[in-house]
């Protein structure tokens, strides 16, 4: 099975998502490129699990491009509401389809939703897919998972979305506090990555 990889698209329009997958992906002297440089609009994603909406947002990327494409599609699971924001975790404050999205609305309501719950453990999950081409019928899946604890208020100023809120068990950090080499090591999308490239490697030895 060979994978031709000089040139790959990120399935993904948003900036924080690309910044790291880019980062992750430099080492391999691939050129990847946002779909944004193809006026590429976000692919809908209208299912109930990760798997499915990353699929669809790979193959939207590779029916338009004619590029293989990887695509990510991840969140954030809190125990005590039932693994929510879950595959809702950009939209989470939405109450229309057509409202924007707002990372500062998606905490405050996370942190209202958690107002005096002491059992706060939580995790961020990521699948990752590749796809060579839009009918590919072997999809090259990998998926990880960042296990920590929401924090009772907002702590550090980078990353995205709820990084400020979020709290490494191993560092006892937010994740908006920890440096961008390092989140792309520990993190569930840092997991999920090395296991995709790991499984790349090995299909280029069959």
């Amino acid at each position: 099975m060979s994978l031709p990889l000089q040139k790959l698209v990120l399935a993904s329009n948003n900036h924080g998502k690309l910044k790291e997958l880019s980062h992750i992906l430099s080492p391999l002297g691939l050129s990847v490129l946002p779909q944004s440089e193809f006026n590429i609009p976000e692919a809908e994603e209208p299912f109930g699990t990760f798997v499915e909406n990353a699929l669809c947002k790979a193959r939207h990327a590779c029916k338009l491009t004619g590029l293989p494409a990887l695509a990510d599609d991840s969140g954030l699971c809190v125990d005590v509401l039932n693994g929510a924001p879950g595959v809702l975790s950009a939209r989470f404050a939405c109450e229309t389809a057509q409202e924007q999205k707002s990372d500062a609305r998606n905490n405050e309501k996370l942190l209202k939703l958690m107002e005096g719950v002491s059992h706060r453990h939580a995790h961020f999950y990521c699948v990752i897919v590749l796809l060579r081409h839009e009918h590919d019928p072997e999809p090259i899946i990998a998926d990880g998972i960042w296990k920590g604890e929401i924090l009772t208020s907002a702590r550090g100023d980078g990353g995205f979305g709820y990084d400020p809120l979020f709290l490494d068990a191993m560092t006892g950090k937010s994740v908006a506090e920890i440096p961008l080499e390092i989140k792309s090591r520990i993190s569930h999308r840092g997991h999920a990555m090395t296991r995709l490239l790991q499984k790349l490697e090995r299909l280029s030895h069959e």
